[in-house]
């Protein structure tokens, strides 16, 4: 089974993110999740305090934040507080920064810092002390408890989320490269002597339910052109031989990136995005469709997936997903997880 999460951009004005995470509990939907891009959206962590108020029982977090866009001591903060105000239900997703490093002129963080922050702010979060910079440091009020979702393509990312990560961030819902990419997760769980099936897999890809394609696949066709600037990272780290080529290939055709589109429906730096990589990278289509690609998400390990609410009518994506999928497929139609 299946848990089900919806992810924002924070466009104004904020009340939409609290109607739609509302709207998202009510389906059925287990977590709500934003995108942190300070420049392009507004701030996601006072609208999470909306979002709590205005909900009971779904999770929240960032998905993804970044090592440096804030001191990782006020991360933790913030977090904390939130775990406060909402009952304990706040959750980090967490990776080096890519649009709100870049729209700025800065690099995404290394894999070291990343793994530096992700260990600090989860353990000042739930209340434990910590080395800052030489000093020690605690947040003797943090009670609760902060899952960390690391956010990987390349295999030292993957082989860190496997080390230390309460669960991996995987942006496509491709079956064959998550499992390619899964067995780093399994990698590096076991290297620190982890069991890789404690480990939660998210899957992260806009989904469209229609039986009209066509216009589906132009809802999403921005979301593989926003996945090309990690790849590209990877192809110029890797040997060729280190990566797929369902992972890799359809850059070559890629000539530019304008992050003024980022994540945006339309974006005219997509139309170098076929149609069959639409098809692997996304969840579209009728219902029997999109349940037959979440089974075959599930079959491969995938444990949440995490729809990219970024198209023209996201209500109704969540009303689709609620009527439709979430009761045969979702993990809150029974006690317990997986095994």
């Amino acid at each position: 089974m299946l848990d089900f999460g919806i992810c924002f951009s924070a466009d104004p004005p904020p009340t939409r993110m609290v109607e739609l995470t509302s709207a998202a509990e009510d389906a059925g939907f287990d977590y709500a999740w934003a995108w942190d891009s300070h420049v392009l959206w507004q701030d996601i962590y006072p609208i999470f305090t909306l979002m709590a108020a205005a909900t009971s029982r779904i999770r929240m977090g960032p998905c993804v934040t970044n090592p440096a866009t804030r001191d990782p001591t006020v991360t933790a903060s913030a977090l904390a507080t939130l775990n406060d105000i909402s009952g304990n239900r706040m959750e980090m997703g967490i990776g080096r920064g890519d649009s709100a490093r870049r729209v700025i002129g800065q690099p995404p963080v290394t894999i070291e810092r990343l793994e530096w922050a992700a260990r600090l702010i989860k353990d000042l979060a739930e209340g434990r002390p910590v080395s800052y910079d030489g000093t020690e440091t605690q947040l003797k009020w943090a009670k609760g408890t902060l899952p960390v979702w690391i956010a990987a393509y390349g295999p030292r990312a993957l082989k860190l989320a496997g080390r230390i990560g309460d669960g991996v961030v995987l942006q496509l819902a491709d079956p064959h490269v998550i499992s390619w990419l899964l067995r780093w997760v399994r990698e590096g769980a076991e290297e620190a002597g982890r069991r890789f099936e404690d480990i939660k897999v998210m899957a992260a890809a806009p989904a469209y339910v229609s039986g009209d394609i066509e216009h589906a696949r132009g809802q999403v066709r921005w979301f593989p052109a926003l996945v090309s600037n990690h790849v590209v990272d990877l192809v110029n780290r890797y040997r060729p031989d280190e990566l797929p080529d369902e992972l890799t290939a359809y850059v070559q055709t890629r000539d530019h990136y304008d992050y003024a589109d980022h994540g945006r429906v339309g974006a005219e730096h997509a139309s170098f995005v076929s149609d069959e990589v639409v098809d692997r990278f996304c969840v579209i289509g009728t219902p029997e469709e999109c349940e037959r690609k979440l089974r075959e998400l599930e079959a491969v390990g995938v444990h949440q997936f995490n729809i990219y609410s970024m198209v023209d009518d996201p209500e109704g994506v969540i009303r689709a997903f609620g009527k439709e999928l979430i009761p045969t497929l979702g993990a809150g139609r029974q006690q317990g997880g997986r095994e």
